[in-house]
């Protein structure tokens, strides 16, 4: 099929078909389509939608633009009926991953997660893996399959096999101002899903500031579409979404966050943190077949409890080439040498602390990246003195920043003095999981 033709169509609002739409992810693919050809129908797709069949058909062909994992032969009867993940649309302070990941696996699941980088002012899980020393996440098959079998767990990026249509699509959406669909978004992030060989997704959709999807309305449909192609390509699938107005605990970078994680998973992080990571691990656990839905929480907190995630974690590290040593000694973990602290304004309740802001302040800082090329310091970061709903005193501290250099000091600060607010009244409480849409739901 002509290319012309195919952005015809799509340009003038007529669906495309099975073929049409391989045609393109194969033109894509293996260059035949020049960008200028590739961007005009990404384009027409952004302007005149997708259907949910014609977005389902395009994570199909981007799936199988690549290599797709087998992973059936690692499965035993301890593990449950399927090998389970995790994905985040990503948010500021969200460490999830880092706990929920071994957490998970310590309760007999299959959890081969495949993660992202950040960009923008949120942050991406393989920038806190690479703040561990040594720690491997380009993993041969080979080896990915050698980790998992000996750990039940592994975290790691990309590989120039999976789903090799989404980069080029990805980096050209980014350039032409058409990241923003709904379609496109969603077979972006279920092809490199279903490459993983799972047969389980549980979905954390962050609602607010610091996401990607501010408000509820647009959350909940990304997540009917997610939940509705996810379950055609035969993955069994839950969406939360979650509240992202604050940060998800309290530091905000990534060795501290490192740190914060392994805090947690030894019983000592923030509620806030540990309670979705509980959350998510279980909607895994149940979705492996591992417990039902009253049992599934209670084994997560016993290998909480136990200090079985957290042993997990080290093995984890230790199988994947890195220092296993950051479990009992987070000094290990780079740090930045200088620090700075915002003071309380006034005295009263803090009654925002806004996510996006801090989020952007930890850009700035060195945290994060705001083009895809830039260099991310592990060192830099927040570290929240106080939250939501404290009582504060005038000049107390409220913020630390690490940073190393002066000038991206001056520019971080410039958010972080409006990012918390303090007022007379405590802010009412809100829950971290907003709505939950599974397929019974999720009507596209």
């Amino acid at each position: 099929m002509r290319a012309l033709d195919i952005i015809r169509t799509k340009r003038d609002g007529y669906p495309l078909s099975r073929e049409a739409i391989d045609a393109f992810v194969s033109g894509v693919t293996d260059g035949t389509w020049p960008d200028y050809q590739v961007t005009a129908l990404l384009m027409a797709i952004f302007l005149k939608g997708m259907s949910l069949d014609e977005a389902t058909a395009l994570t199909q062909a981007m799936v199988d633009s690549g290599t797709r994992l087998d992973l059936s032969d690692l499965l035993r009867p301890e593990n449950g009926s399927m090998p389970v993940d995790k994905h985040s649309t990503g948010g500021v302070g969200d460490k999830t991953s880092l706990i929920l990941a071994p957490l998970a696996a310590a309760c007999g699941c299959l959890v081969p997660m495949m993660s992202g980088r950040g960009l923008g002012h949120t942050g991406g899980t393989l920038d806190k893996l690479d703040a561990i020393p040594g720690f491997r996440t380009d993993l041969s098959v080979a080896k990915l399959r050698k980790a998992l079998a000996a750990t039940g767990c592994v975290l790691i990026r990309q590989t120039a096999e999976v789903a090799p249509a989404d980069r080029r699509m990805y980096a050209l959406r980014d350039a032409t101002g058409t990241v923003a669909s709904i379609p496109l978004i969603a077979a972006s992030i279920l092809s490199k899903k279903v490459t993983e060989g799972i047969g389980g997704l549980v979905l954390d959709v962050k609602v607010g500031s610091g996401g990607f999807m501010e408000n509820l309305d647009d959350a909940r449909e990304l997540s009917r579409w997610l939940v509705g192609i996810a379950e055609r390509s035969g993955l069994r699938t839950q969406a939360l979404l979650t509240r992202m107005d604050t940060p998800l605990g309290r530091r905000i970078g990534n060795a501290t966050e490192v740190r914060e994680a392994i805090h947690t998973l030894k019983g000592d992080g923030p509620k806030d943190l540990e309670d979705l990571s509980v959350t998510l691990a279980a909607r895994m656990v149940v979705l492996a077949g591992l417990a039902d839905e009253d049992g599934a929480e209670p084994r997560v907190r016993d290998a909480l409890g136990s200090g079985r995630g957290l042993e997990k974690f080290r093995q984890v590290i230790a199988g994947q080439g890195g220092d296993p040593r950051v479990i009992d000694d987070p000094s290990l973990l780079a740090v930045a040498d200088r620090e700075s602290l915002v003071m309380s304004p006034r005295t009263g309740v803090i009654t925002r602390i806004d996510a996006g802001r801090v989020g952007r302040a930890a850009v700035v800082l060195g945290a994060g990246r705001d083009r895809v090329d830039a260099v991310v310091d592990p060192g830099v970061g927040i570290d929240l003195l106080a939250n939501e709903g404290d009582t504060v005193s005038r000049g107390e501290p409220l913020i630390r920043v690490f940073y190393r250099d002066s000038g991206r000091l001056e520019a971080a600060l410039e958010h972080l003095r409006v990012a918390i607010e303090v007022g007379d009244t405590a802010p009412a409480p809100r829950p971290l999981v907003l709505e939950t849409i599974d397929i019974r739901t999720a009507k596209v």
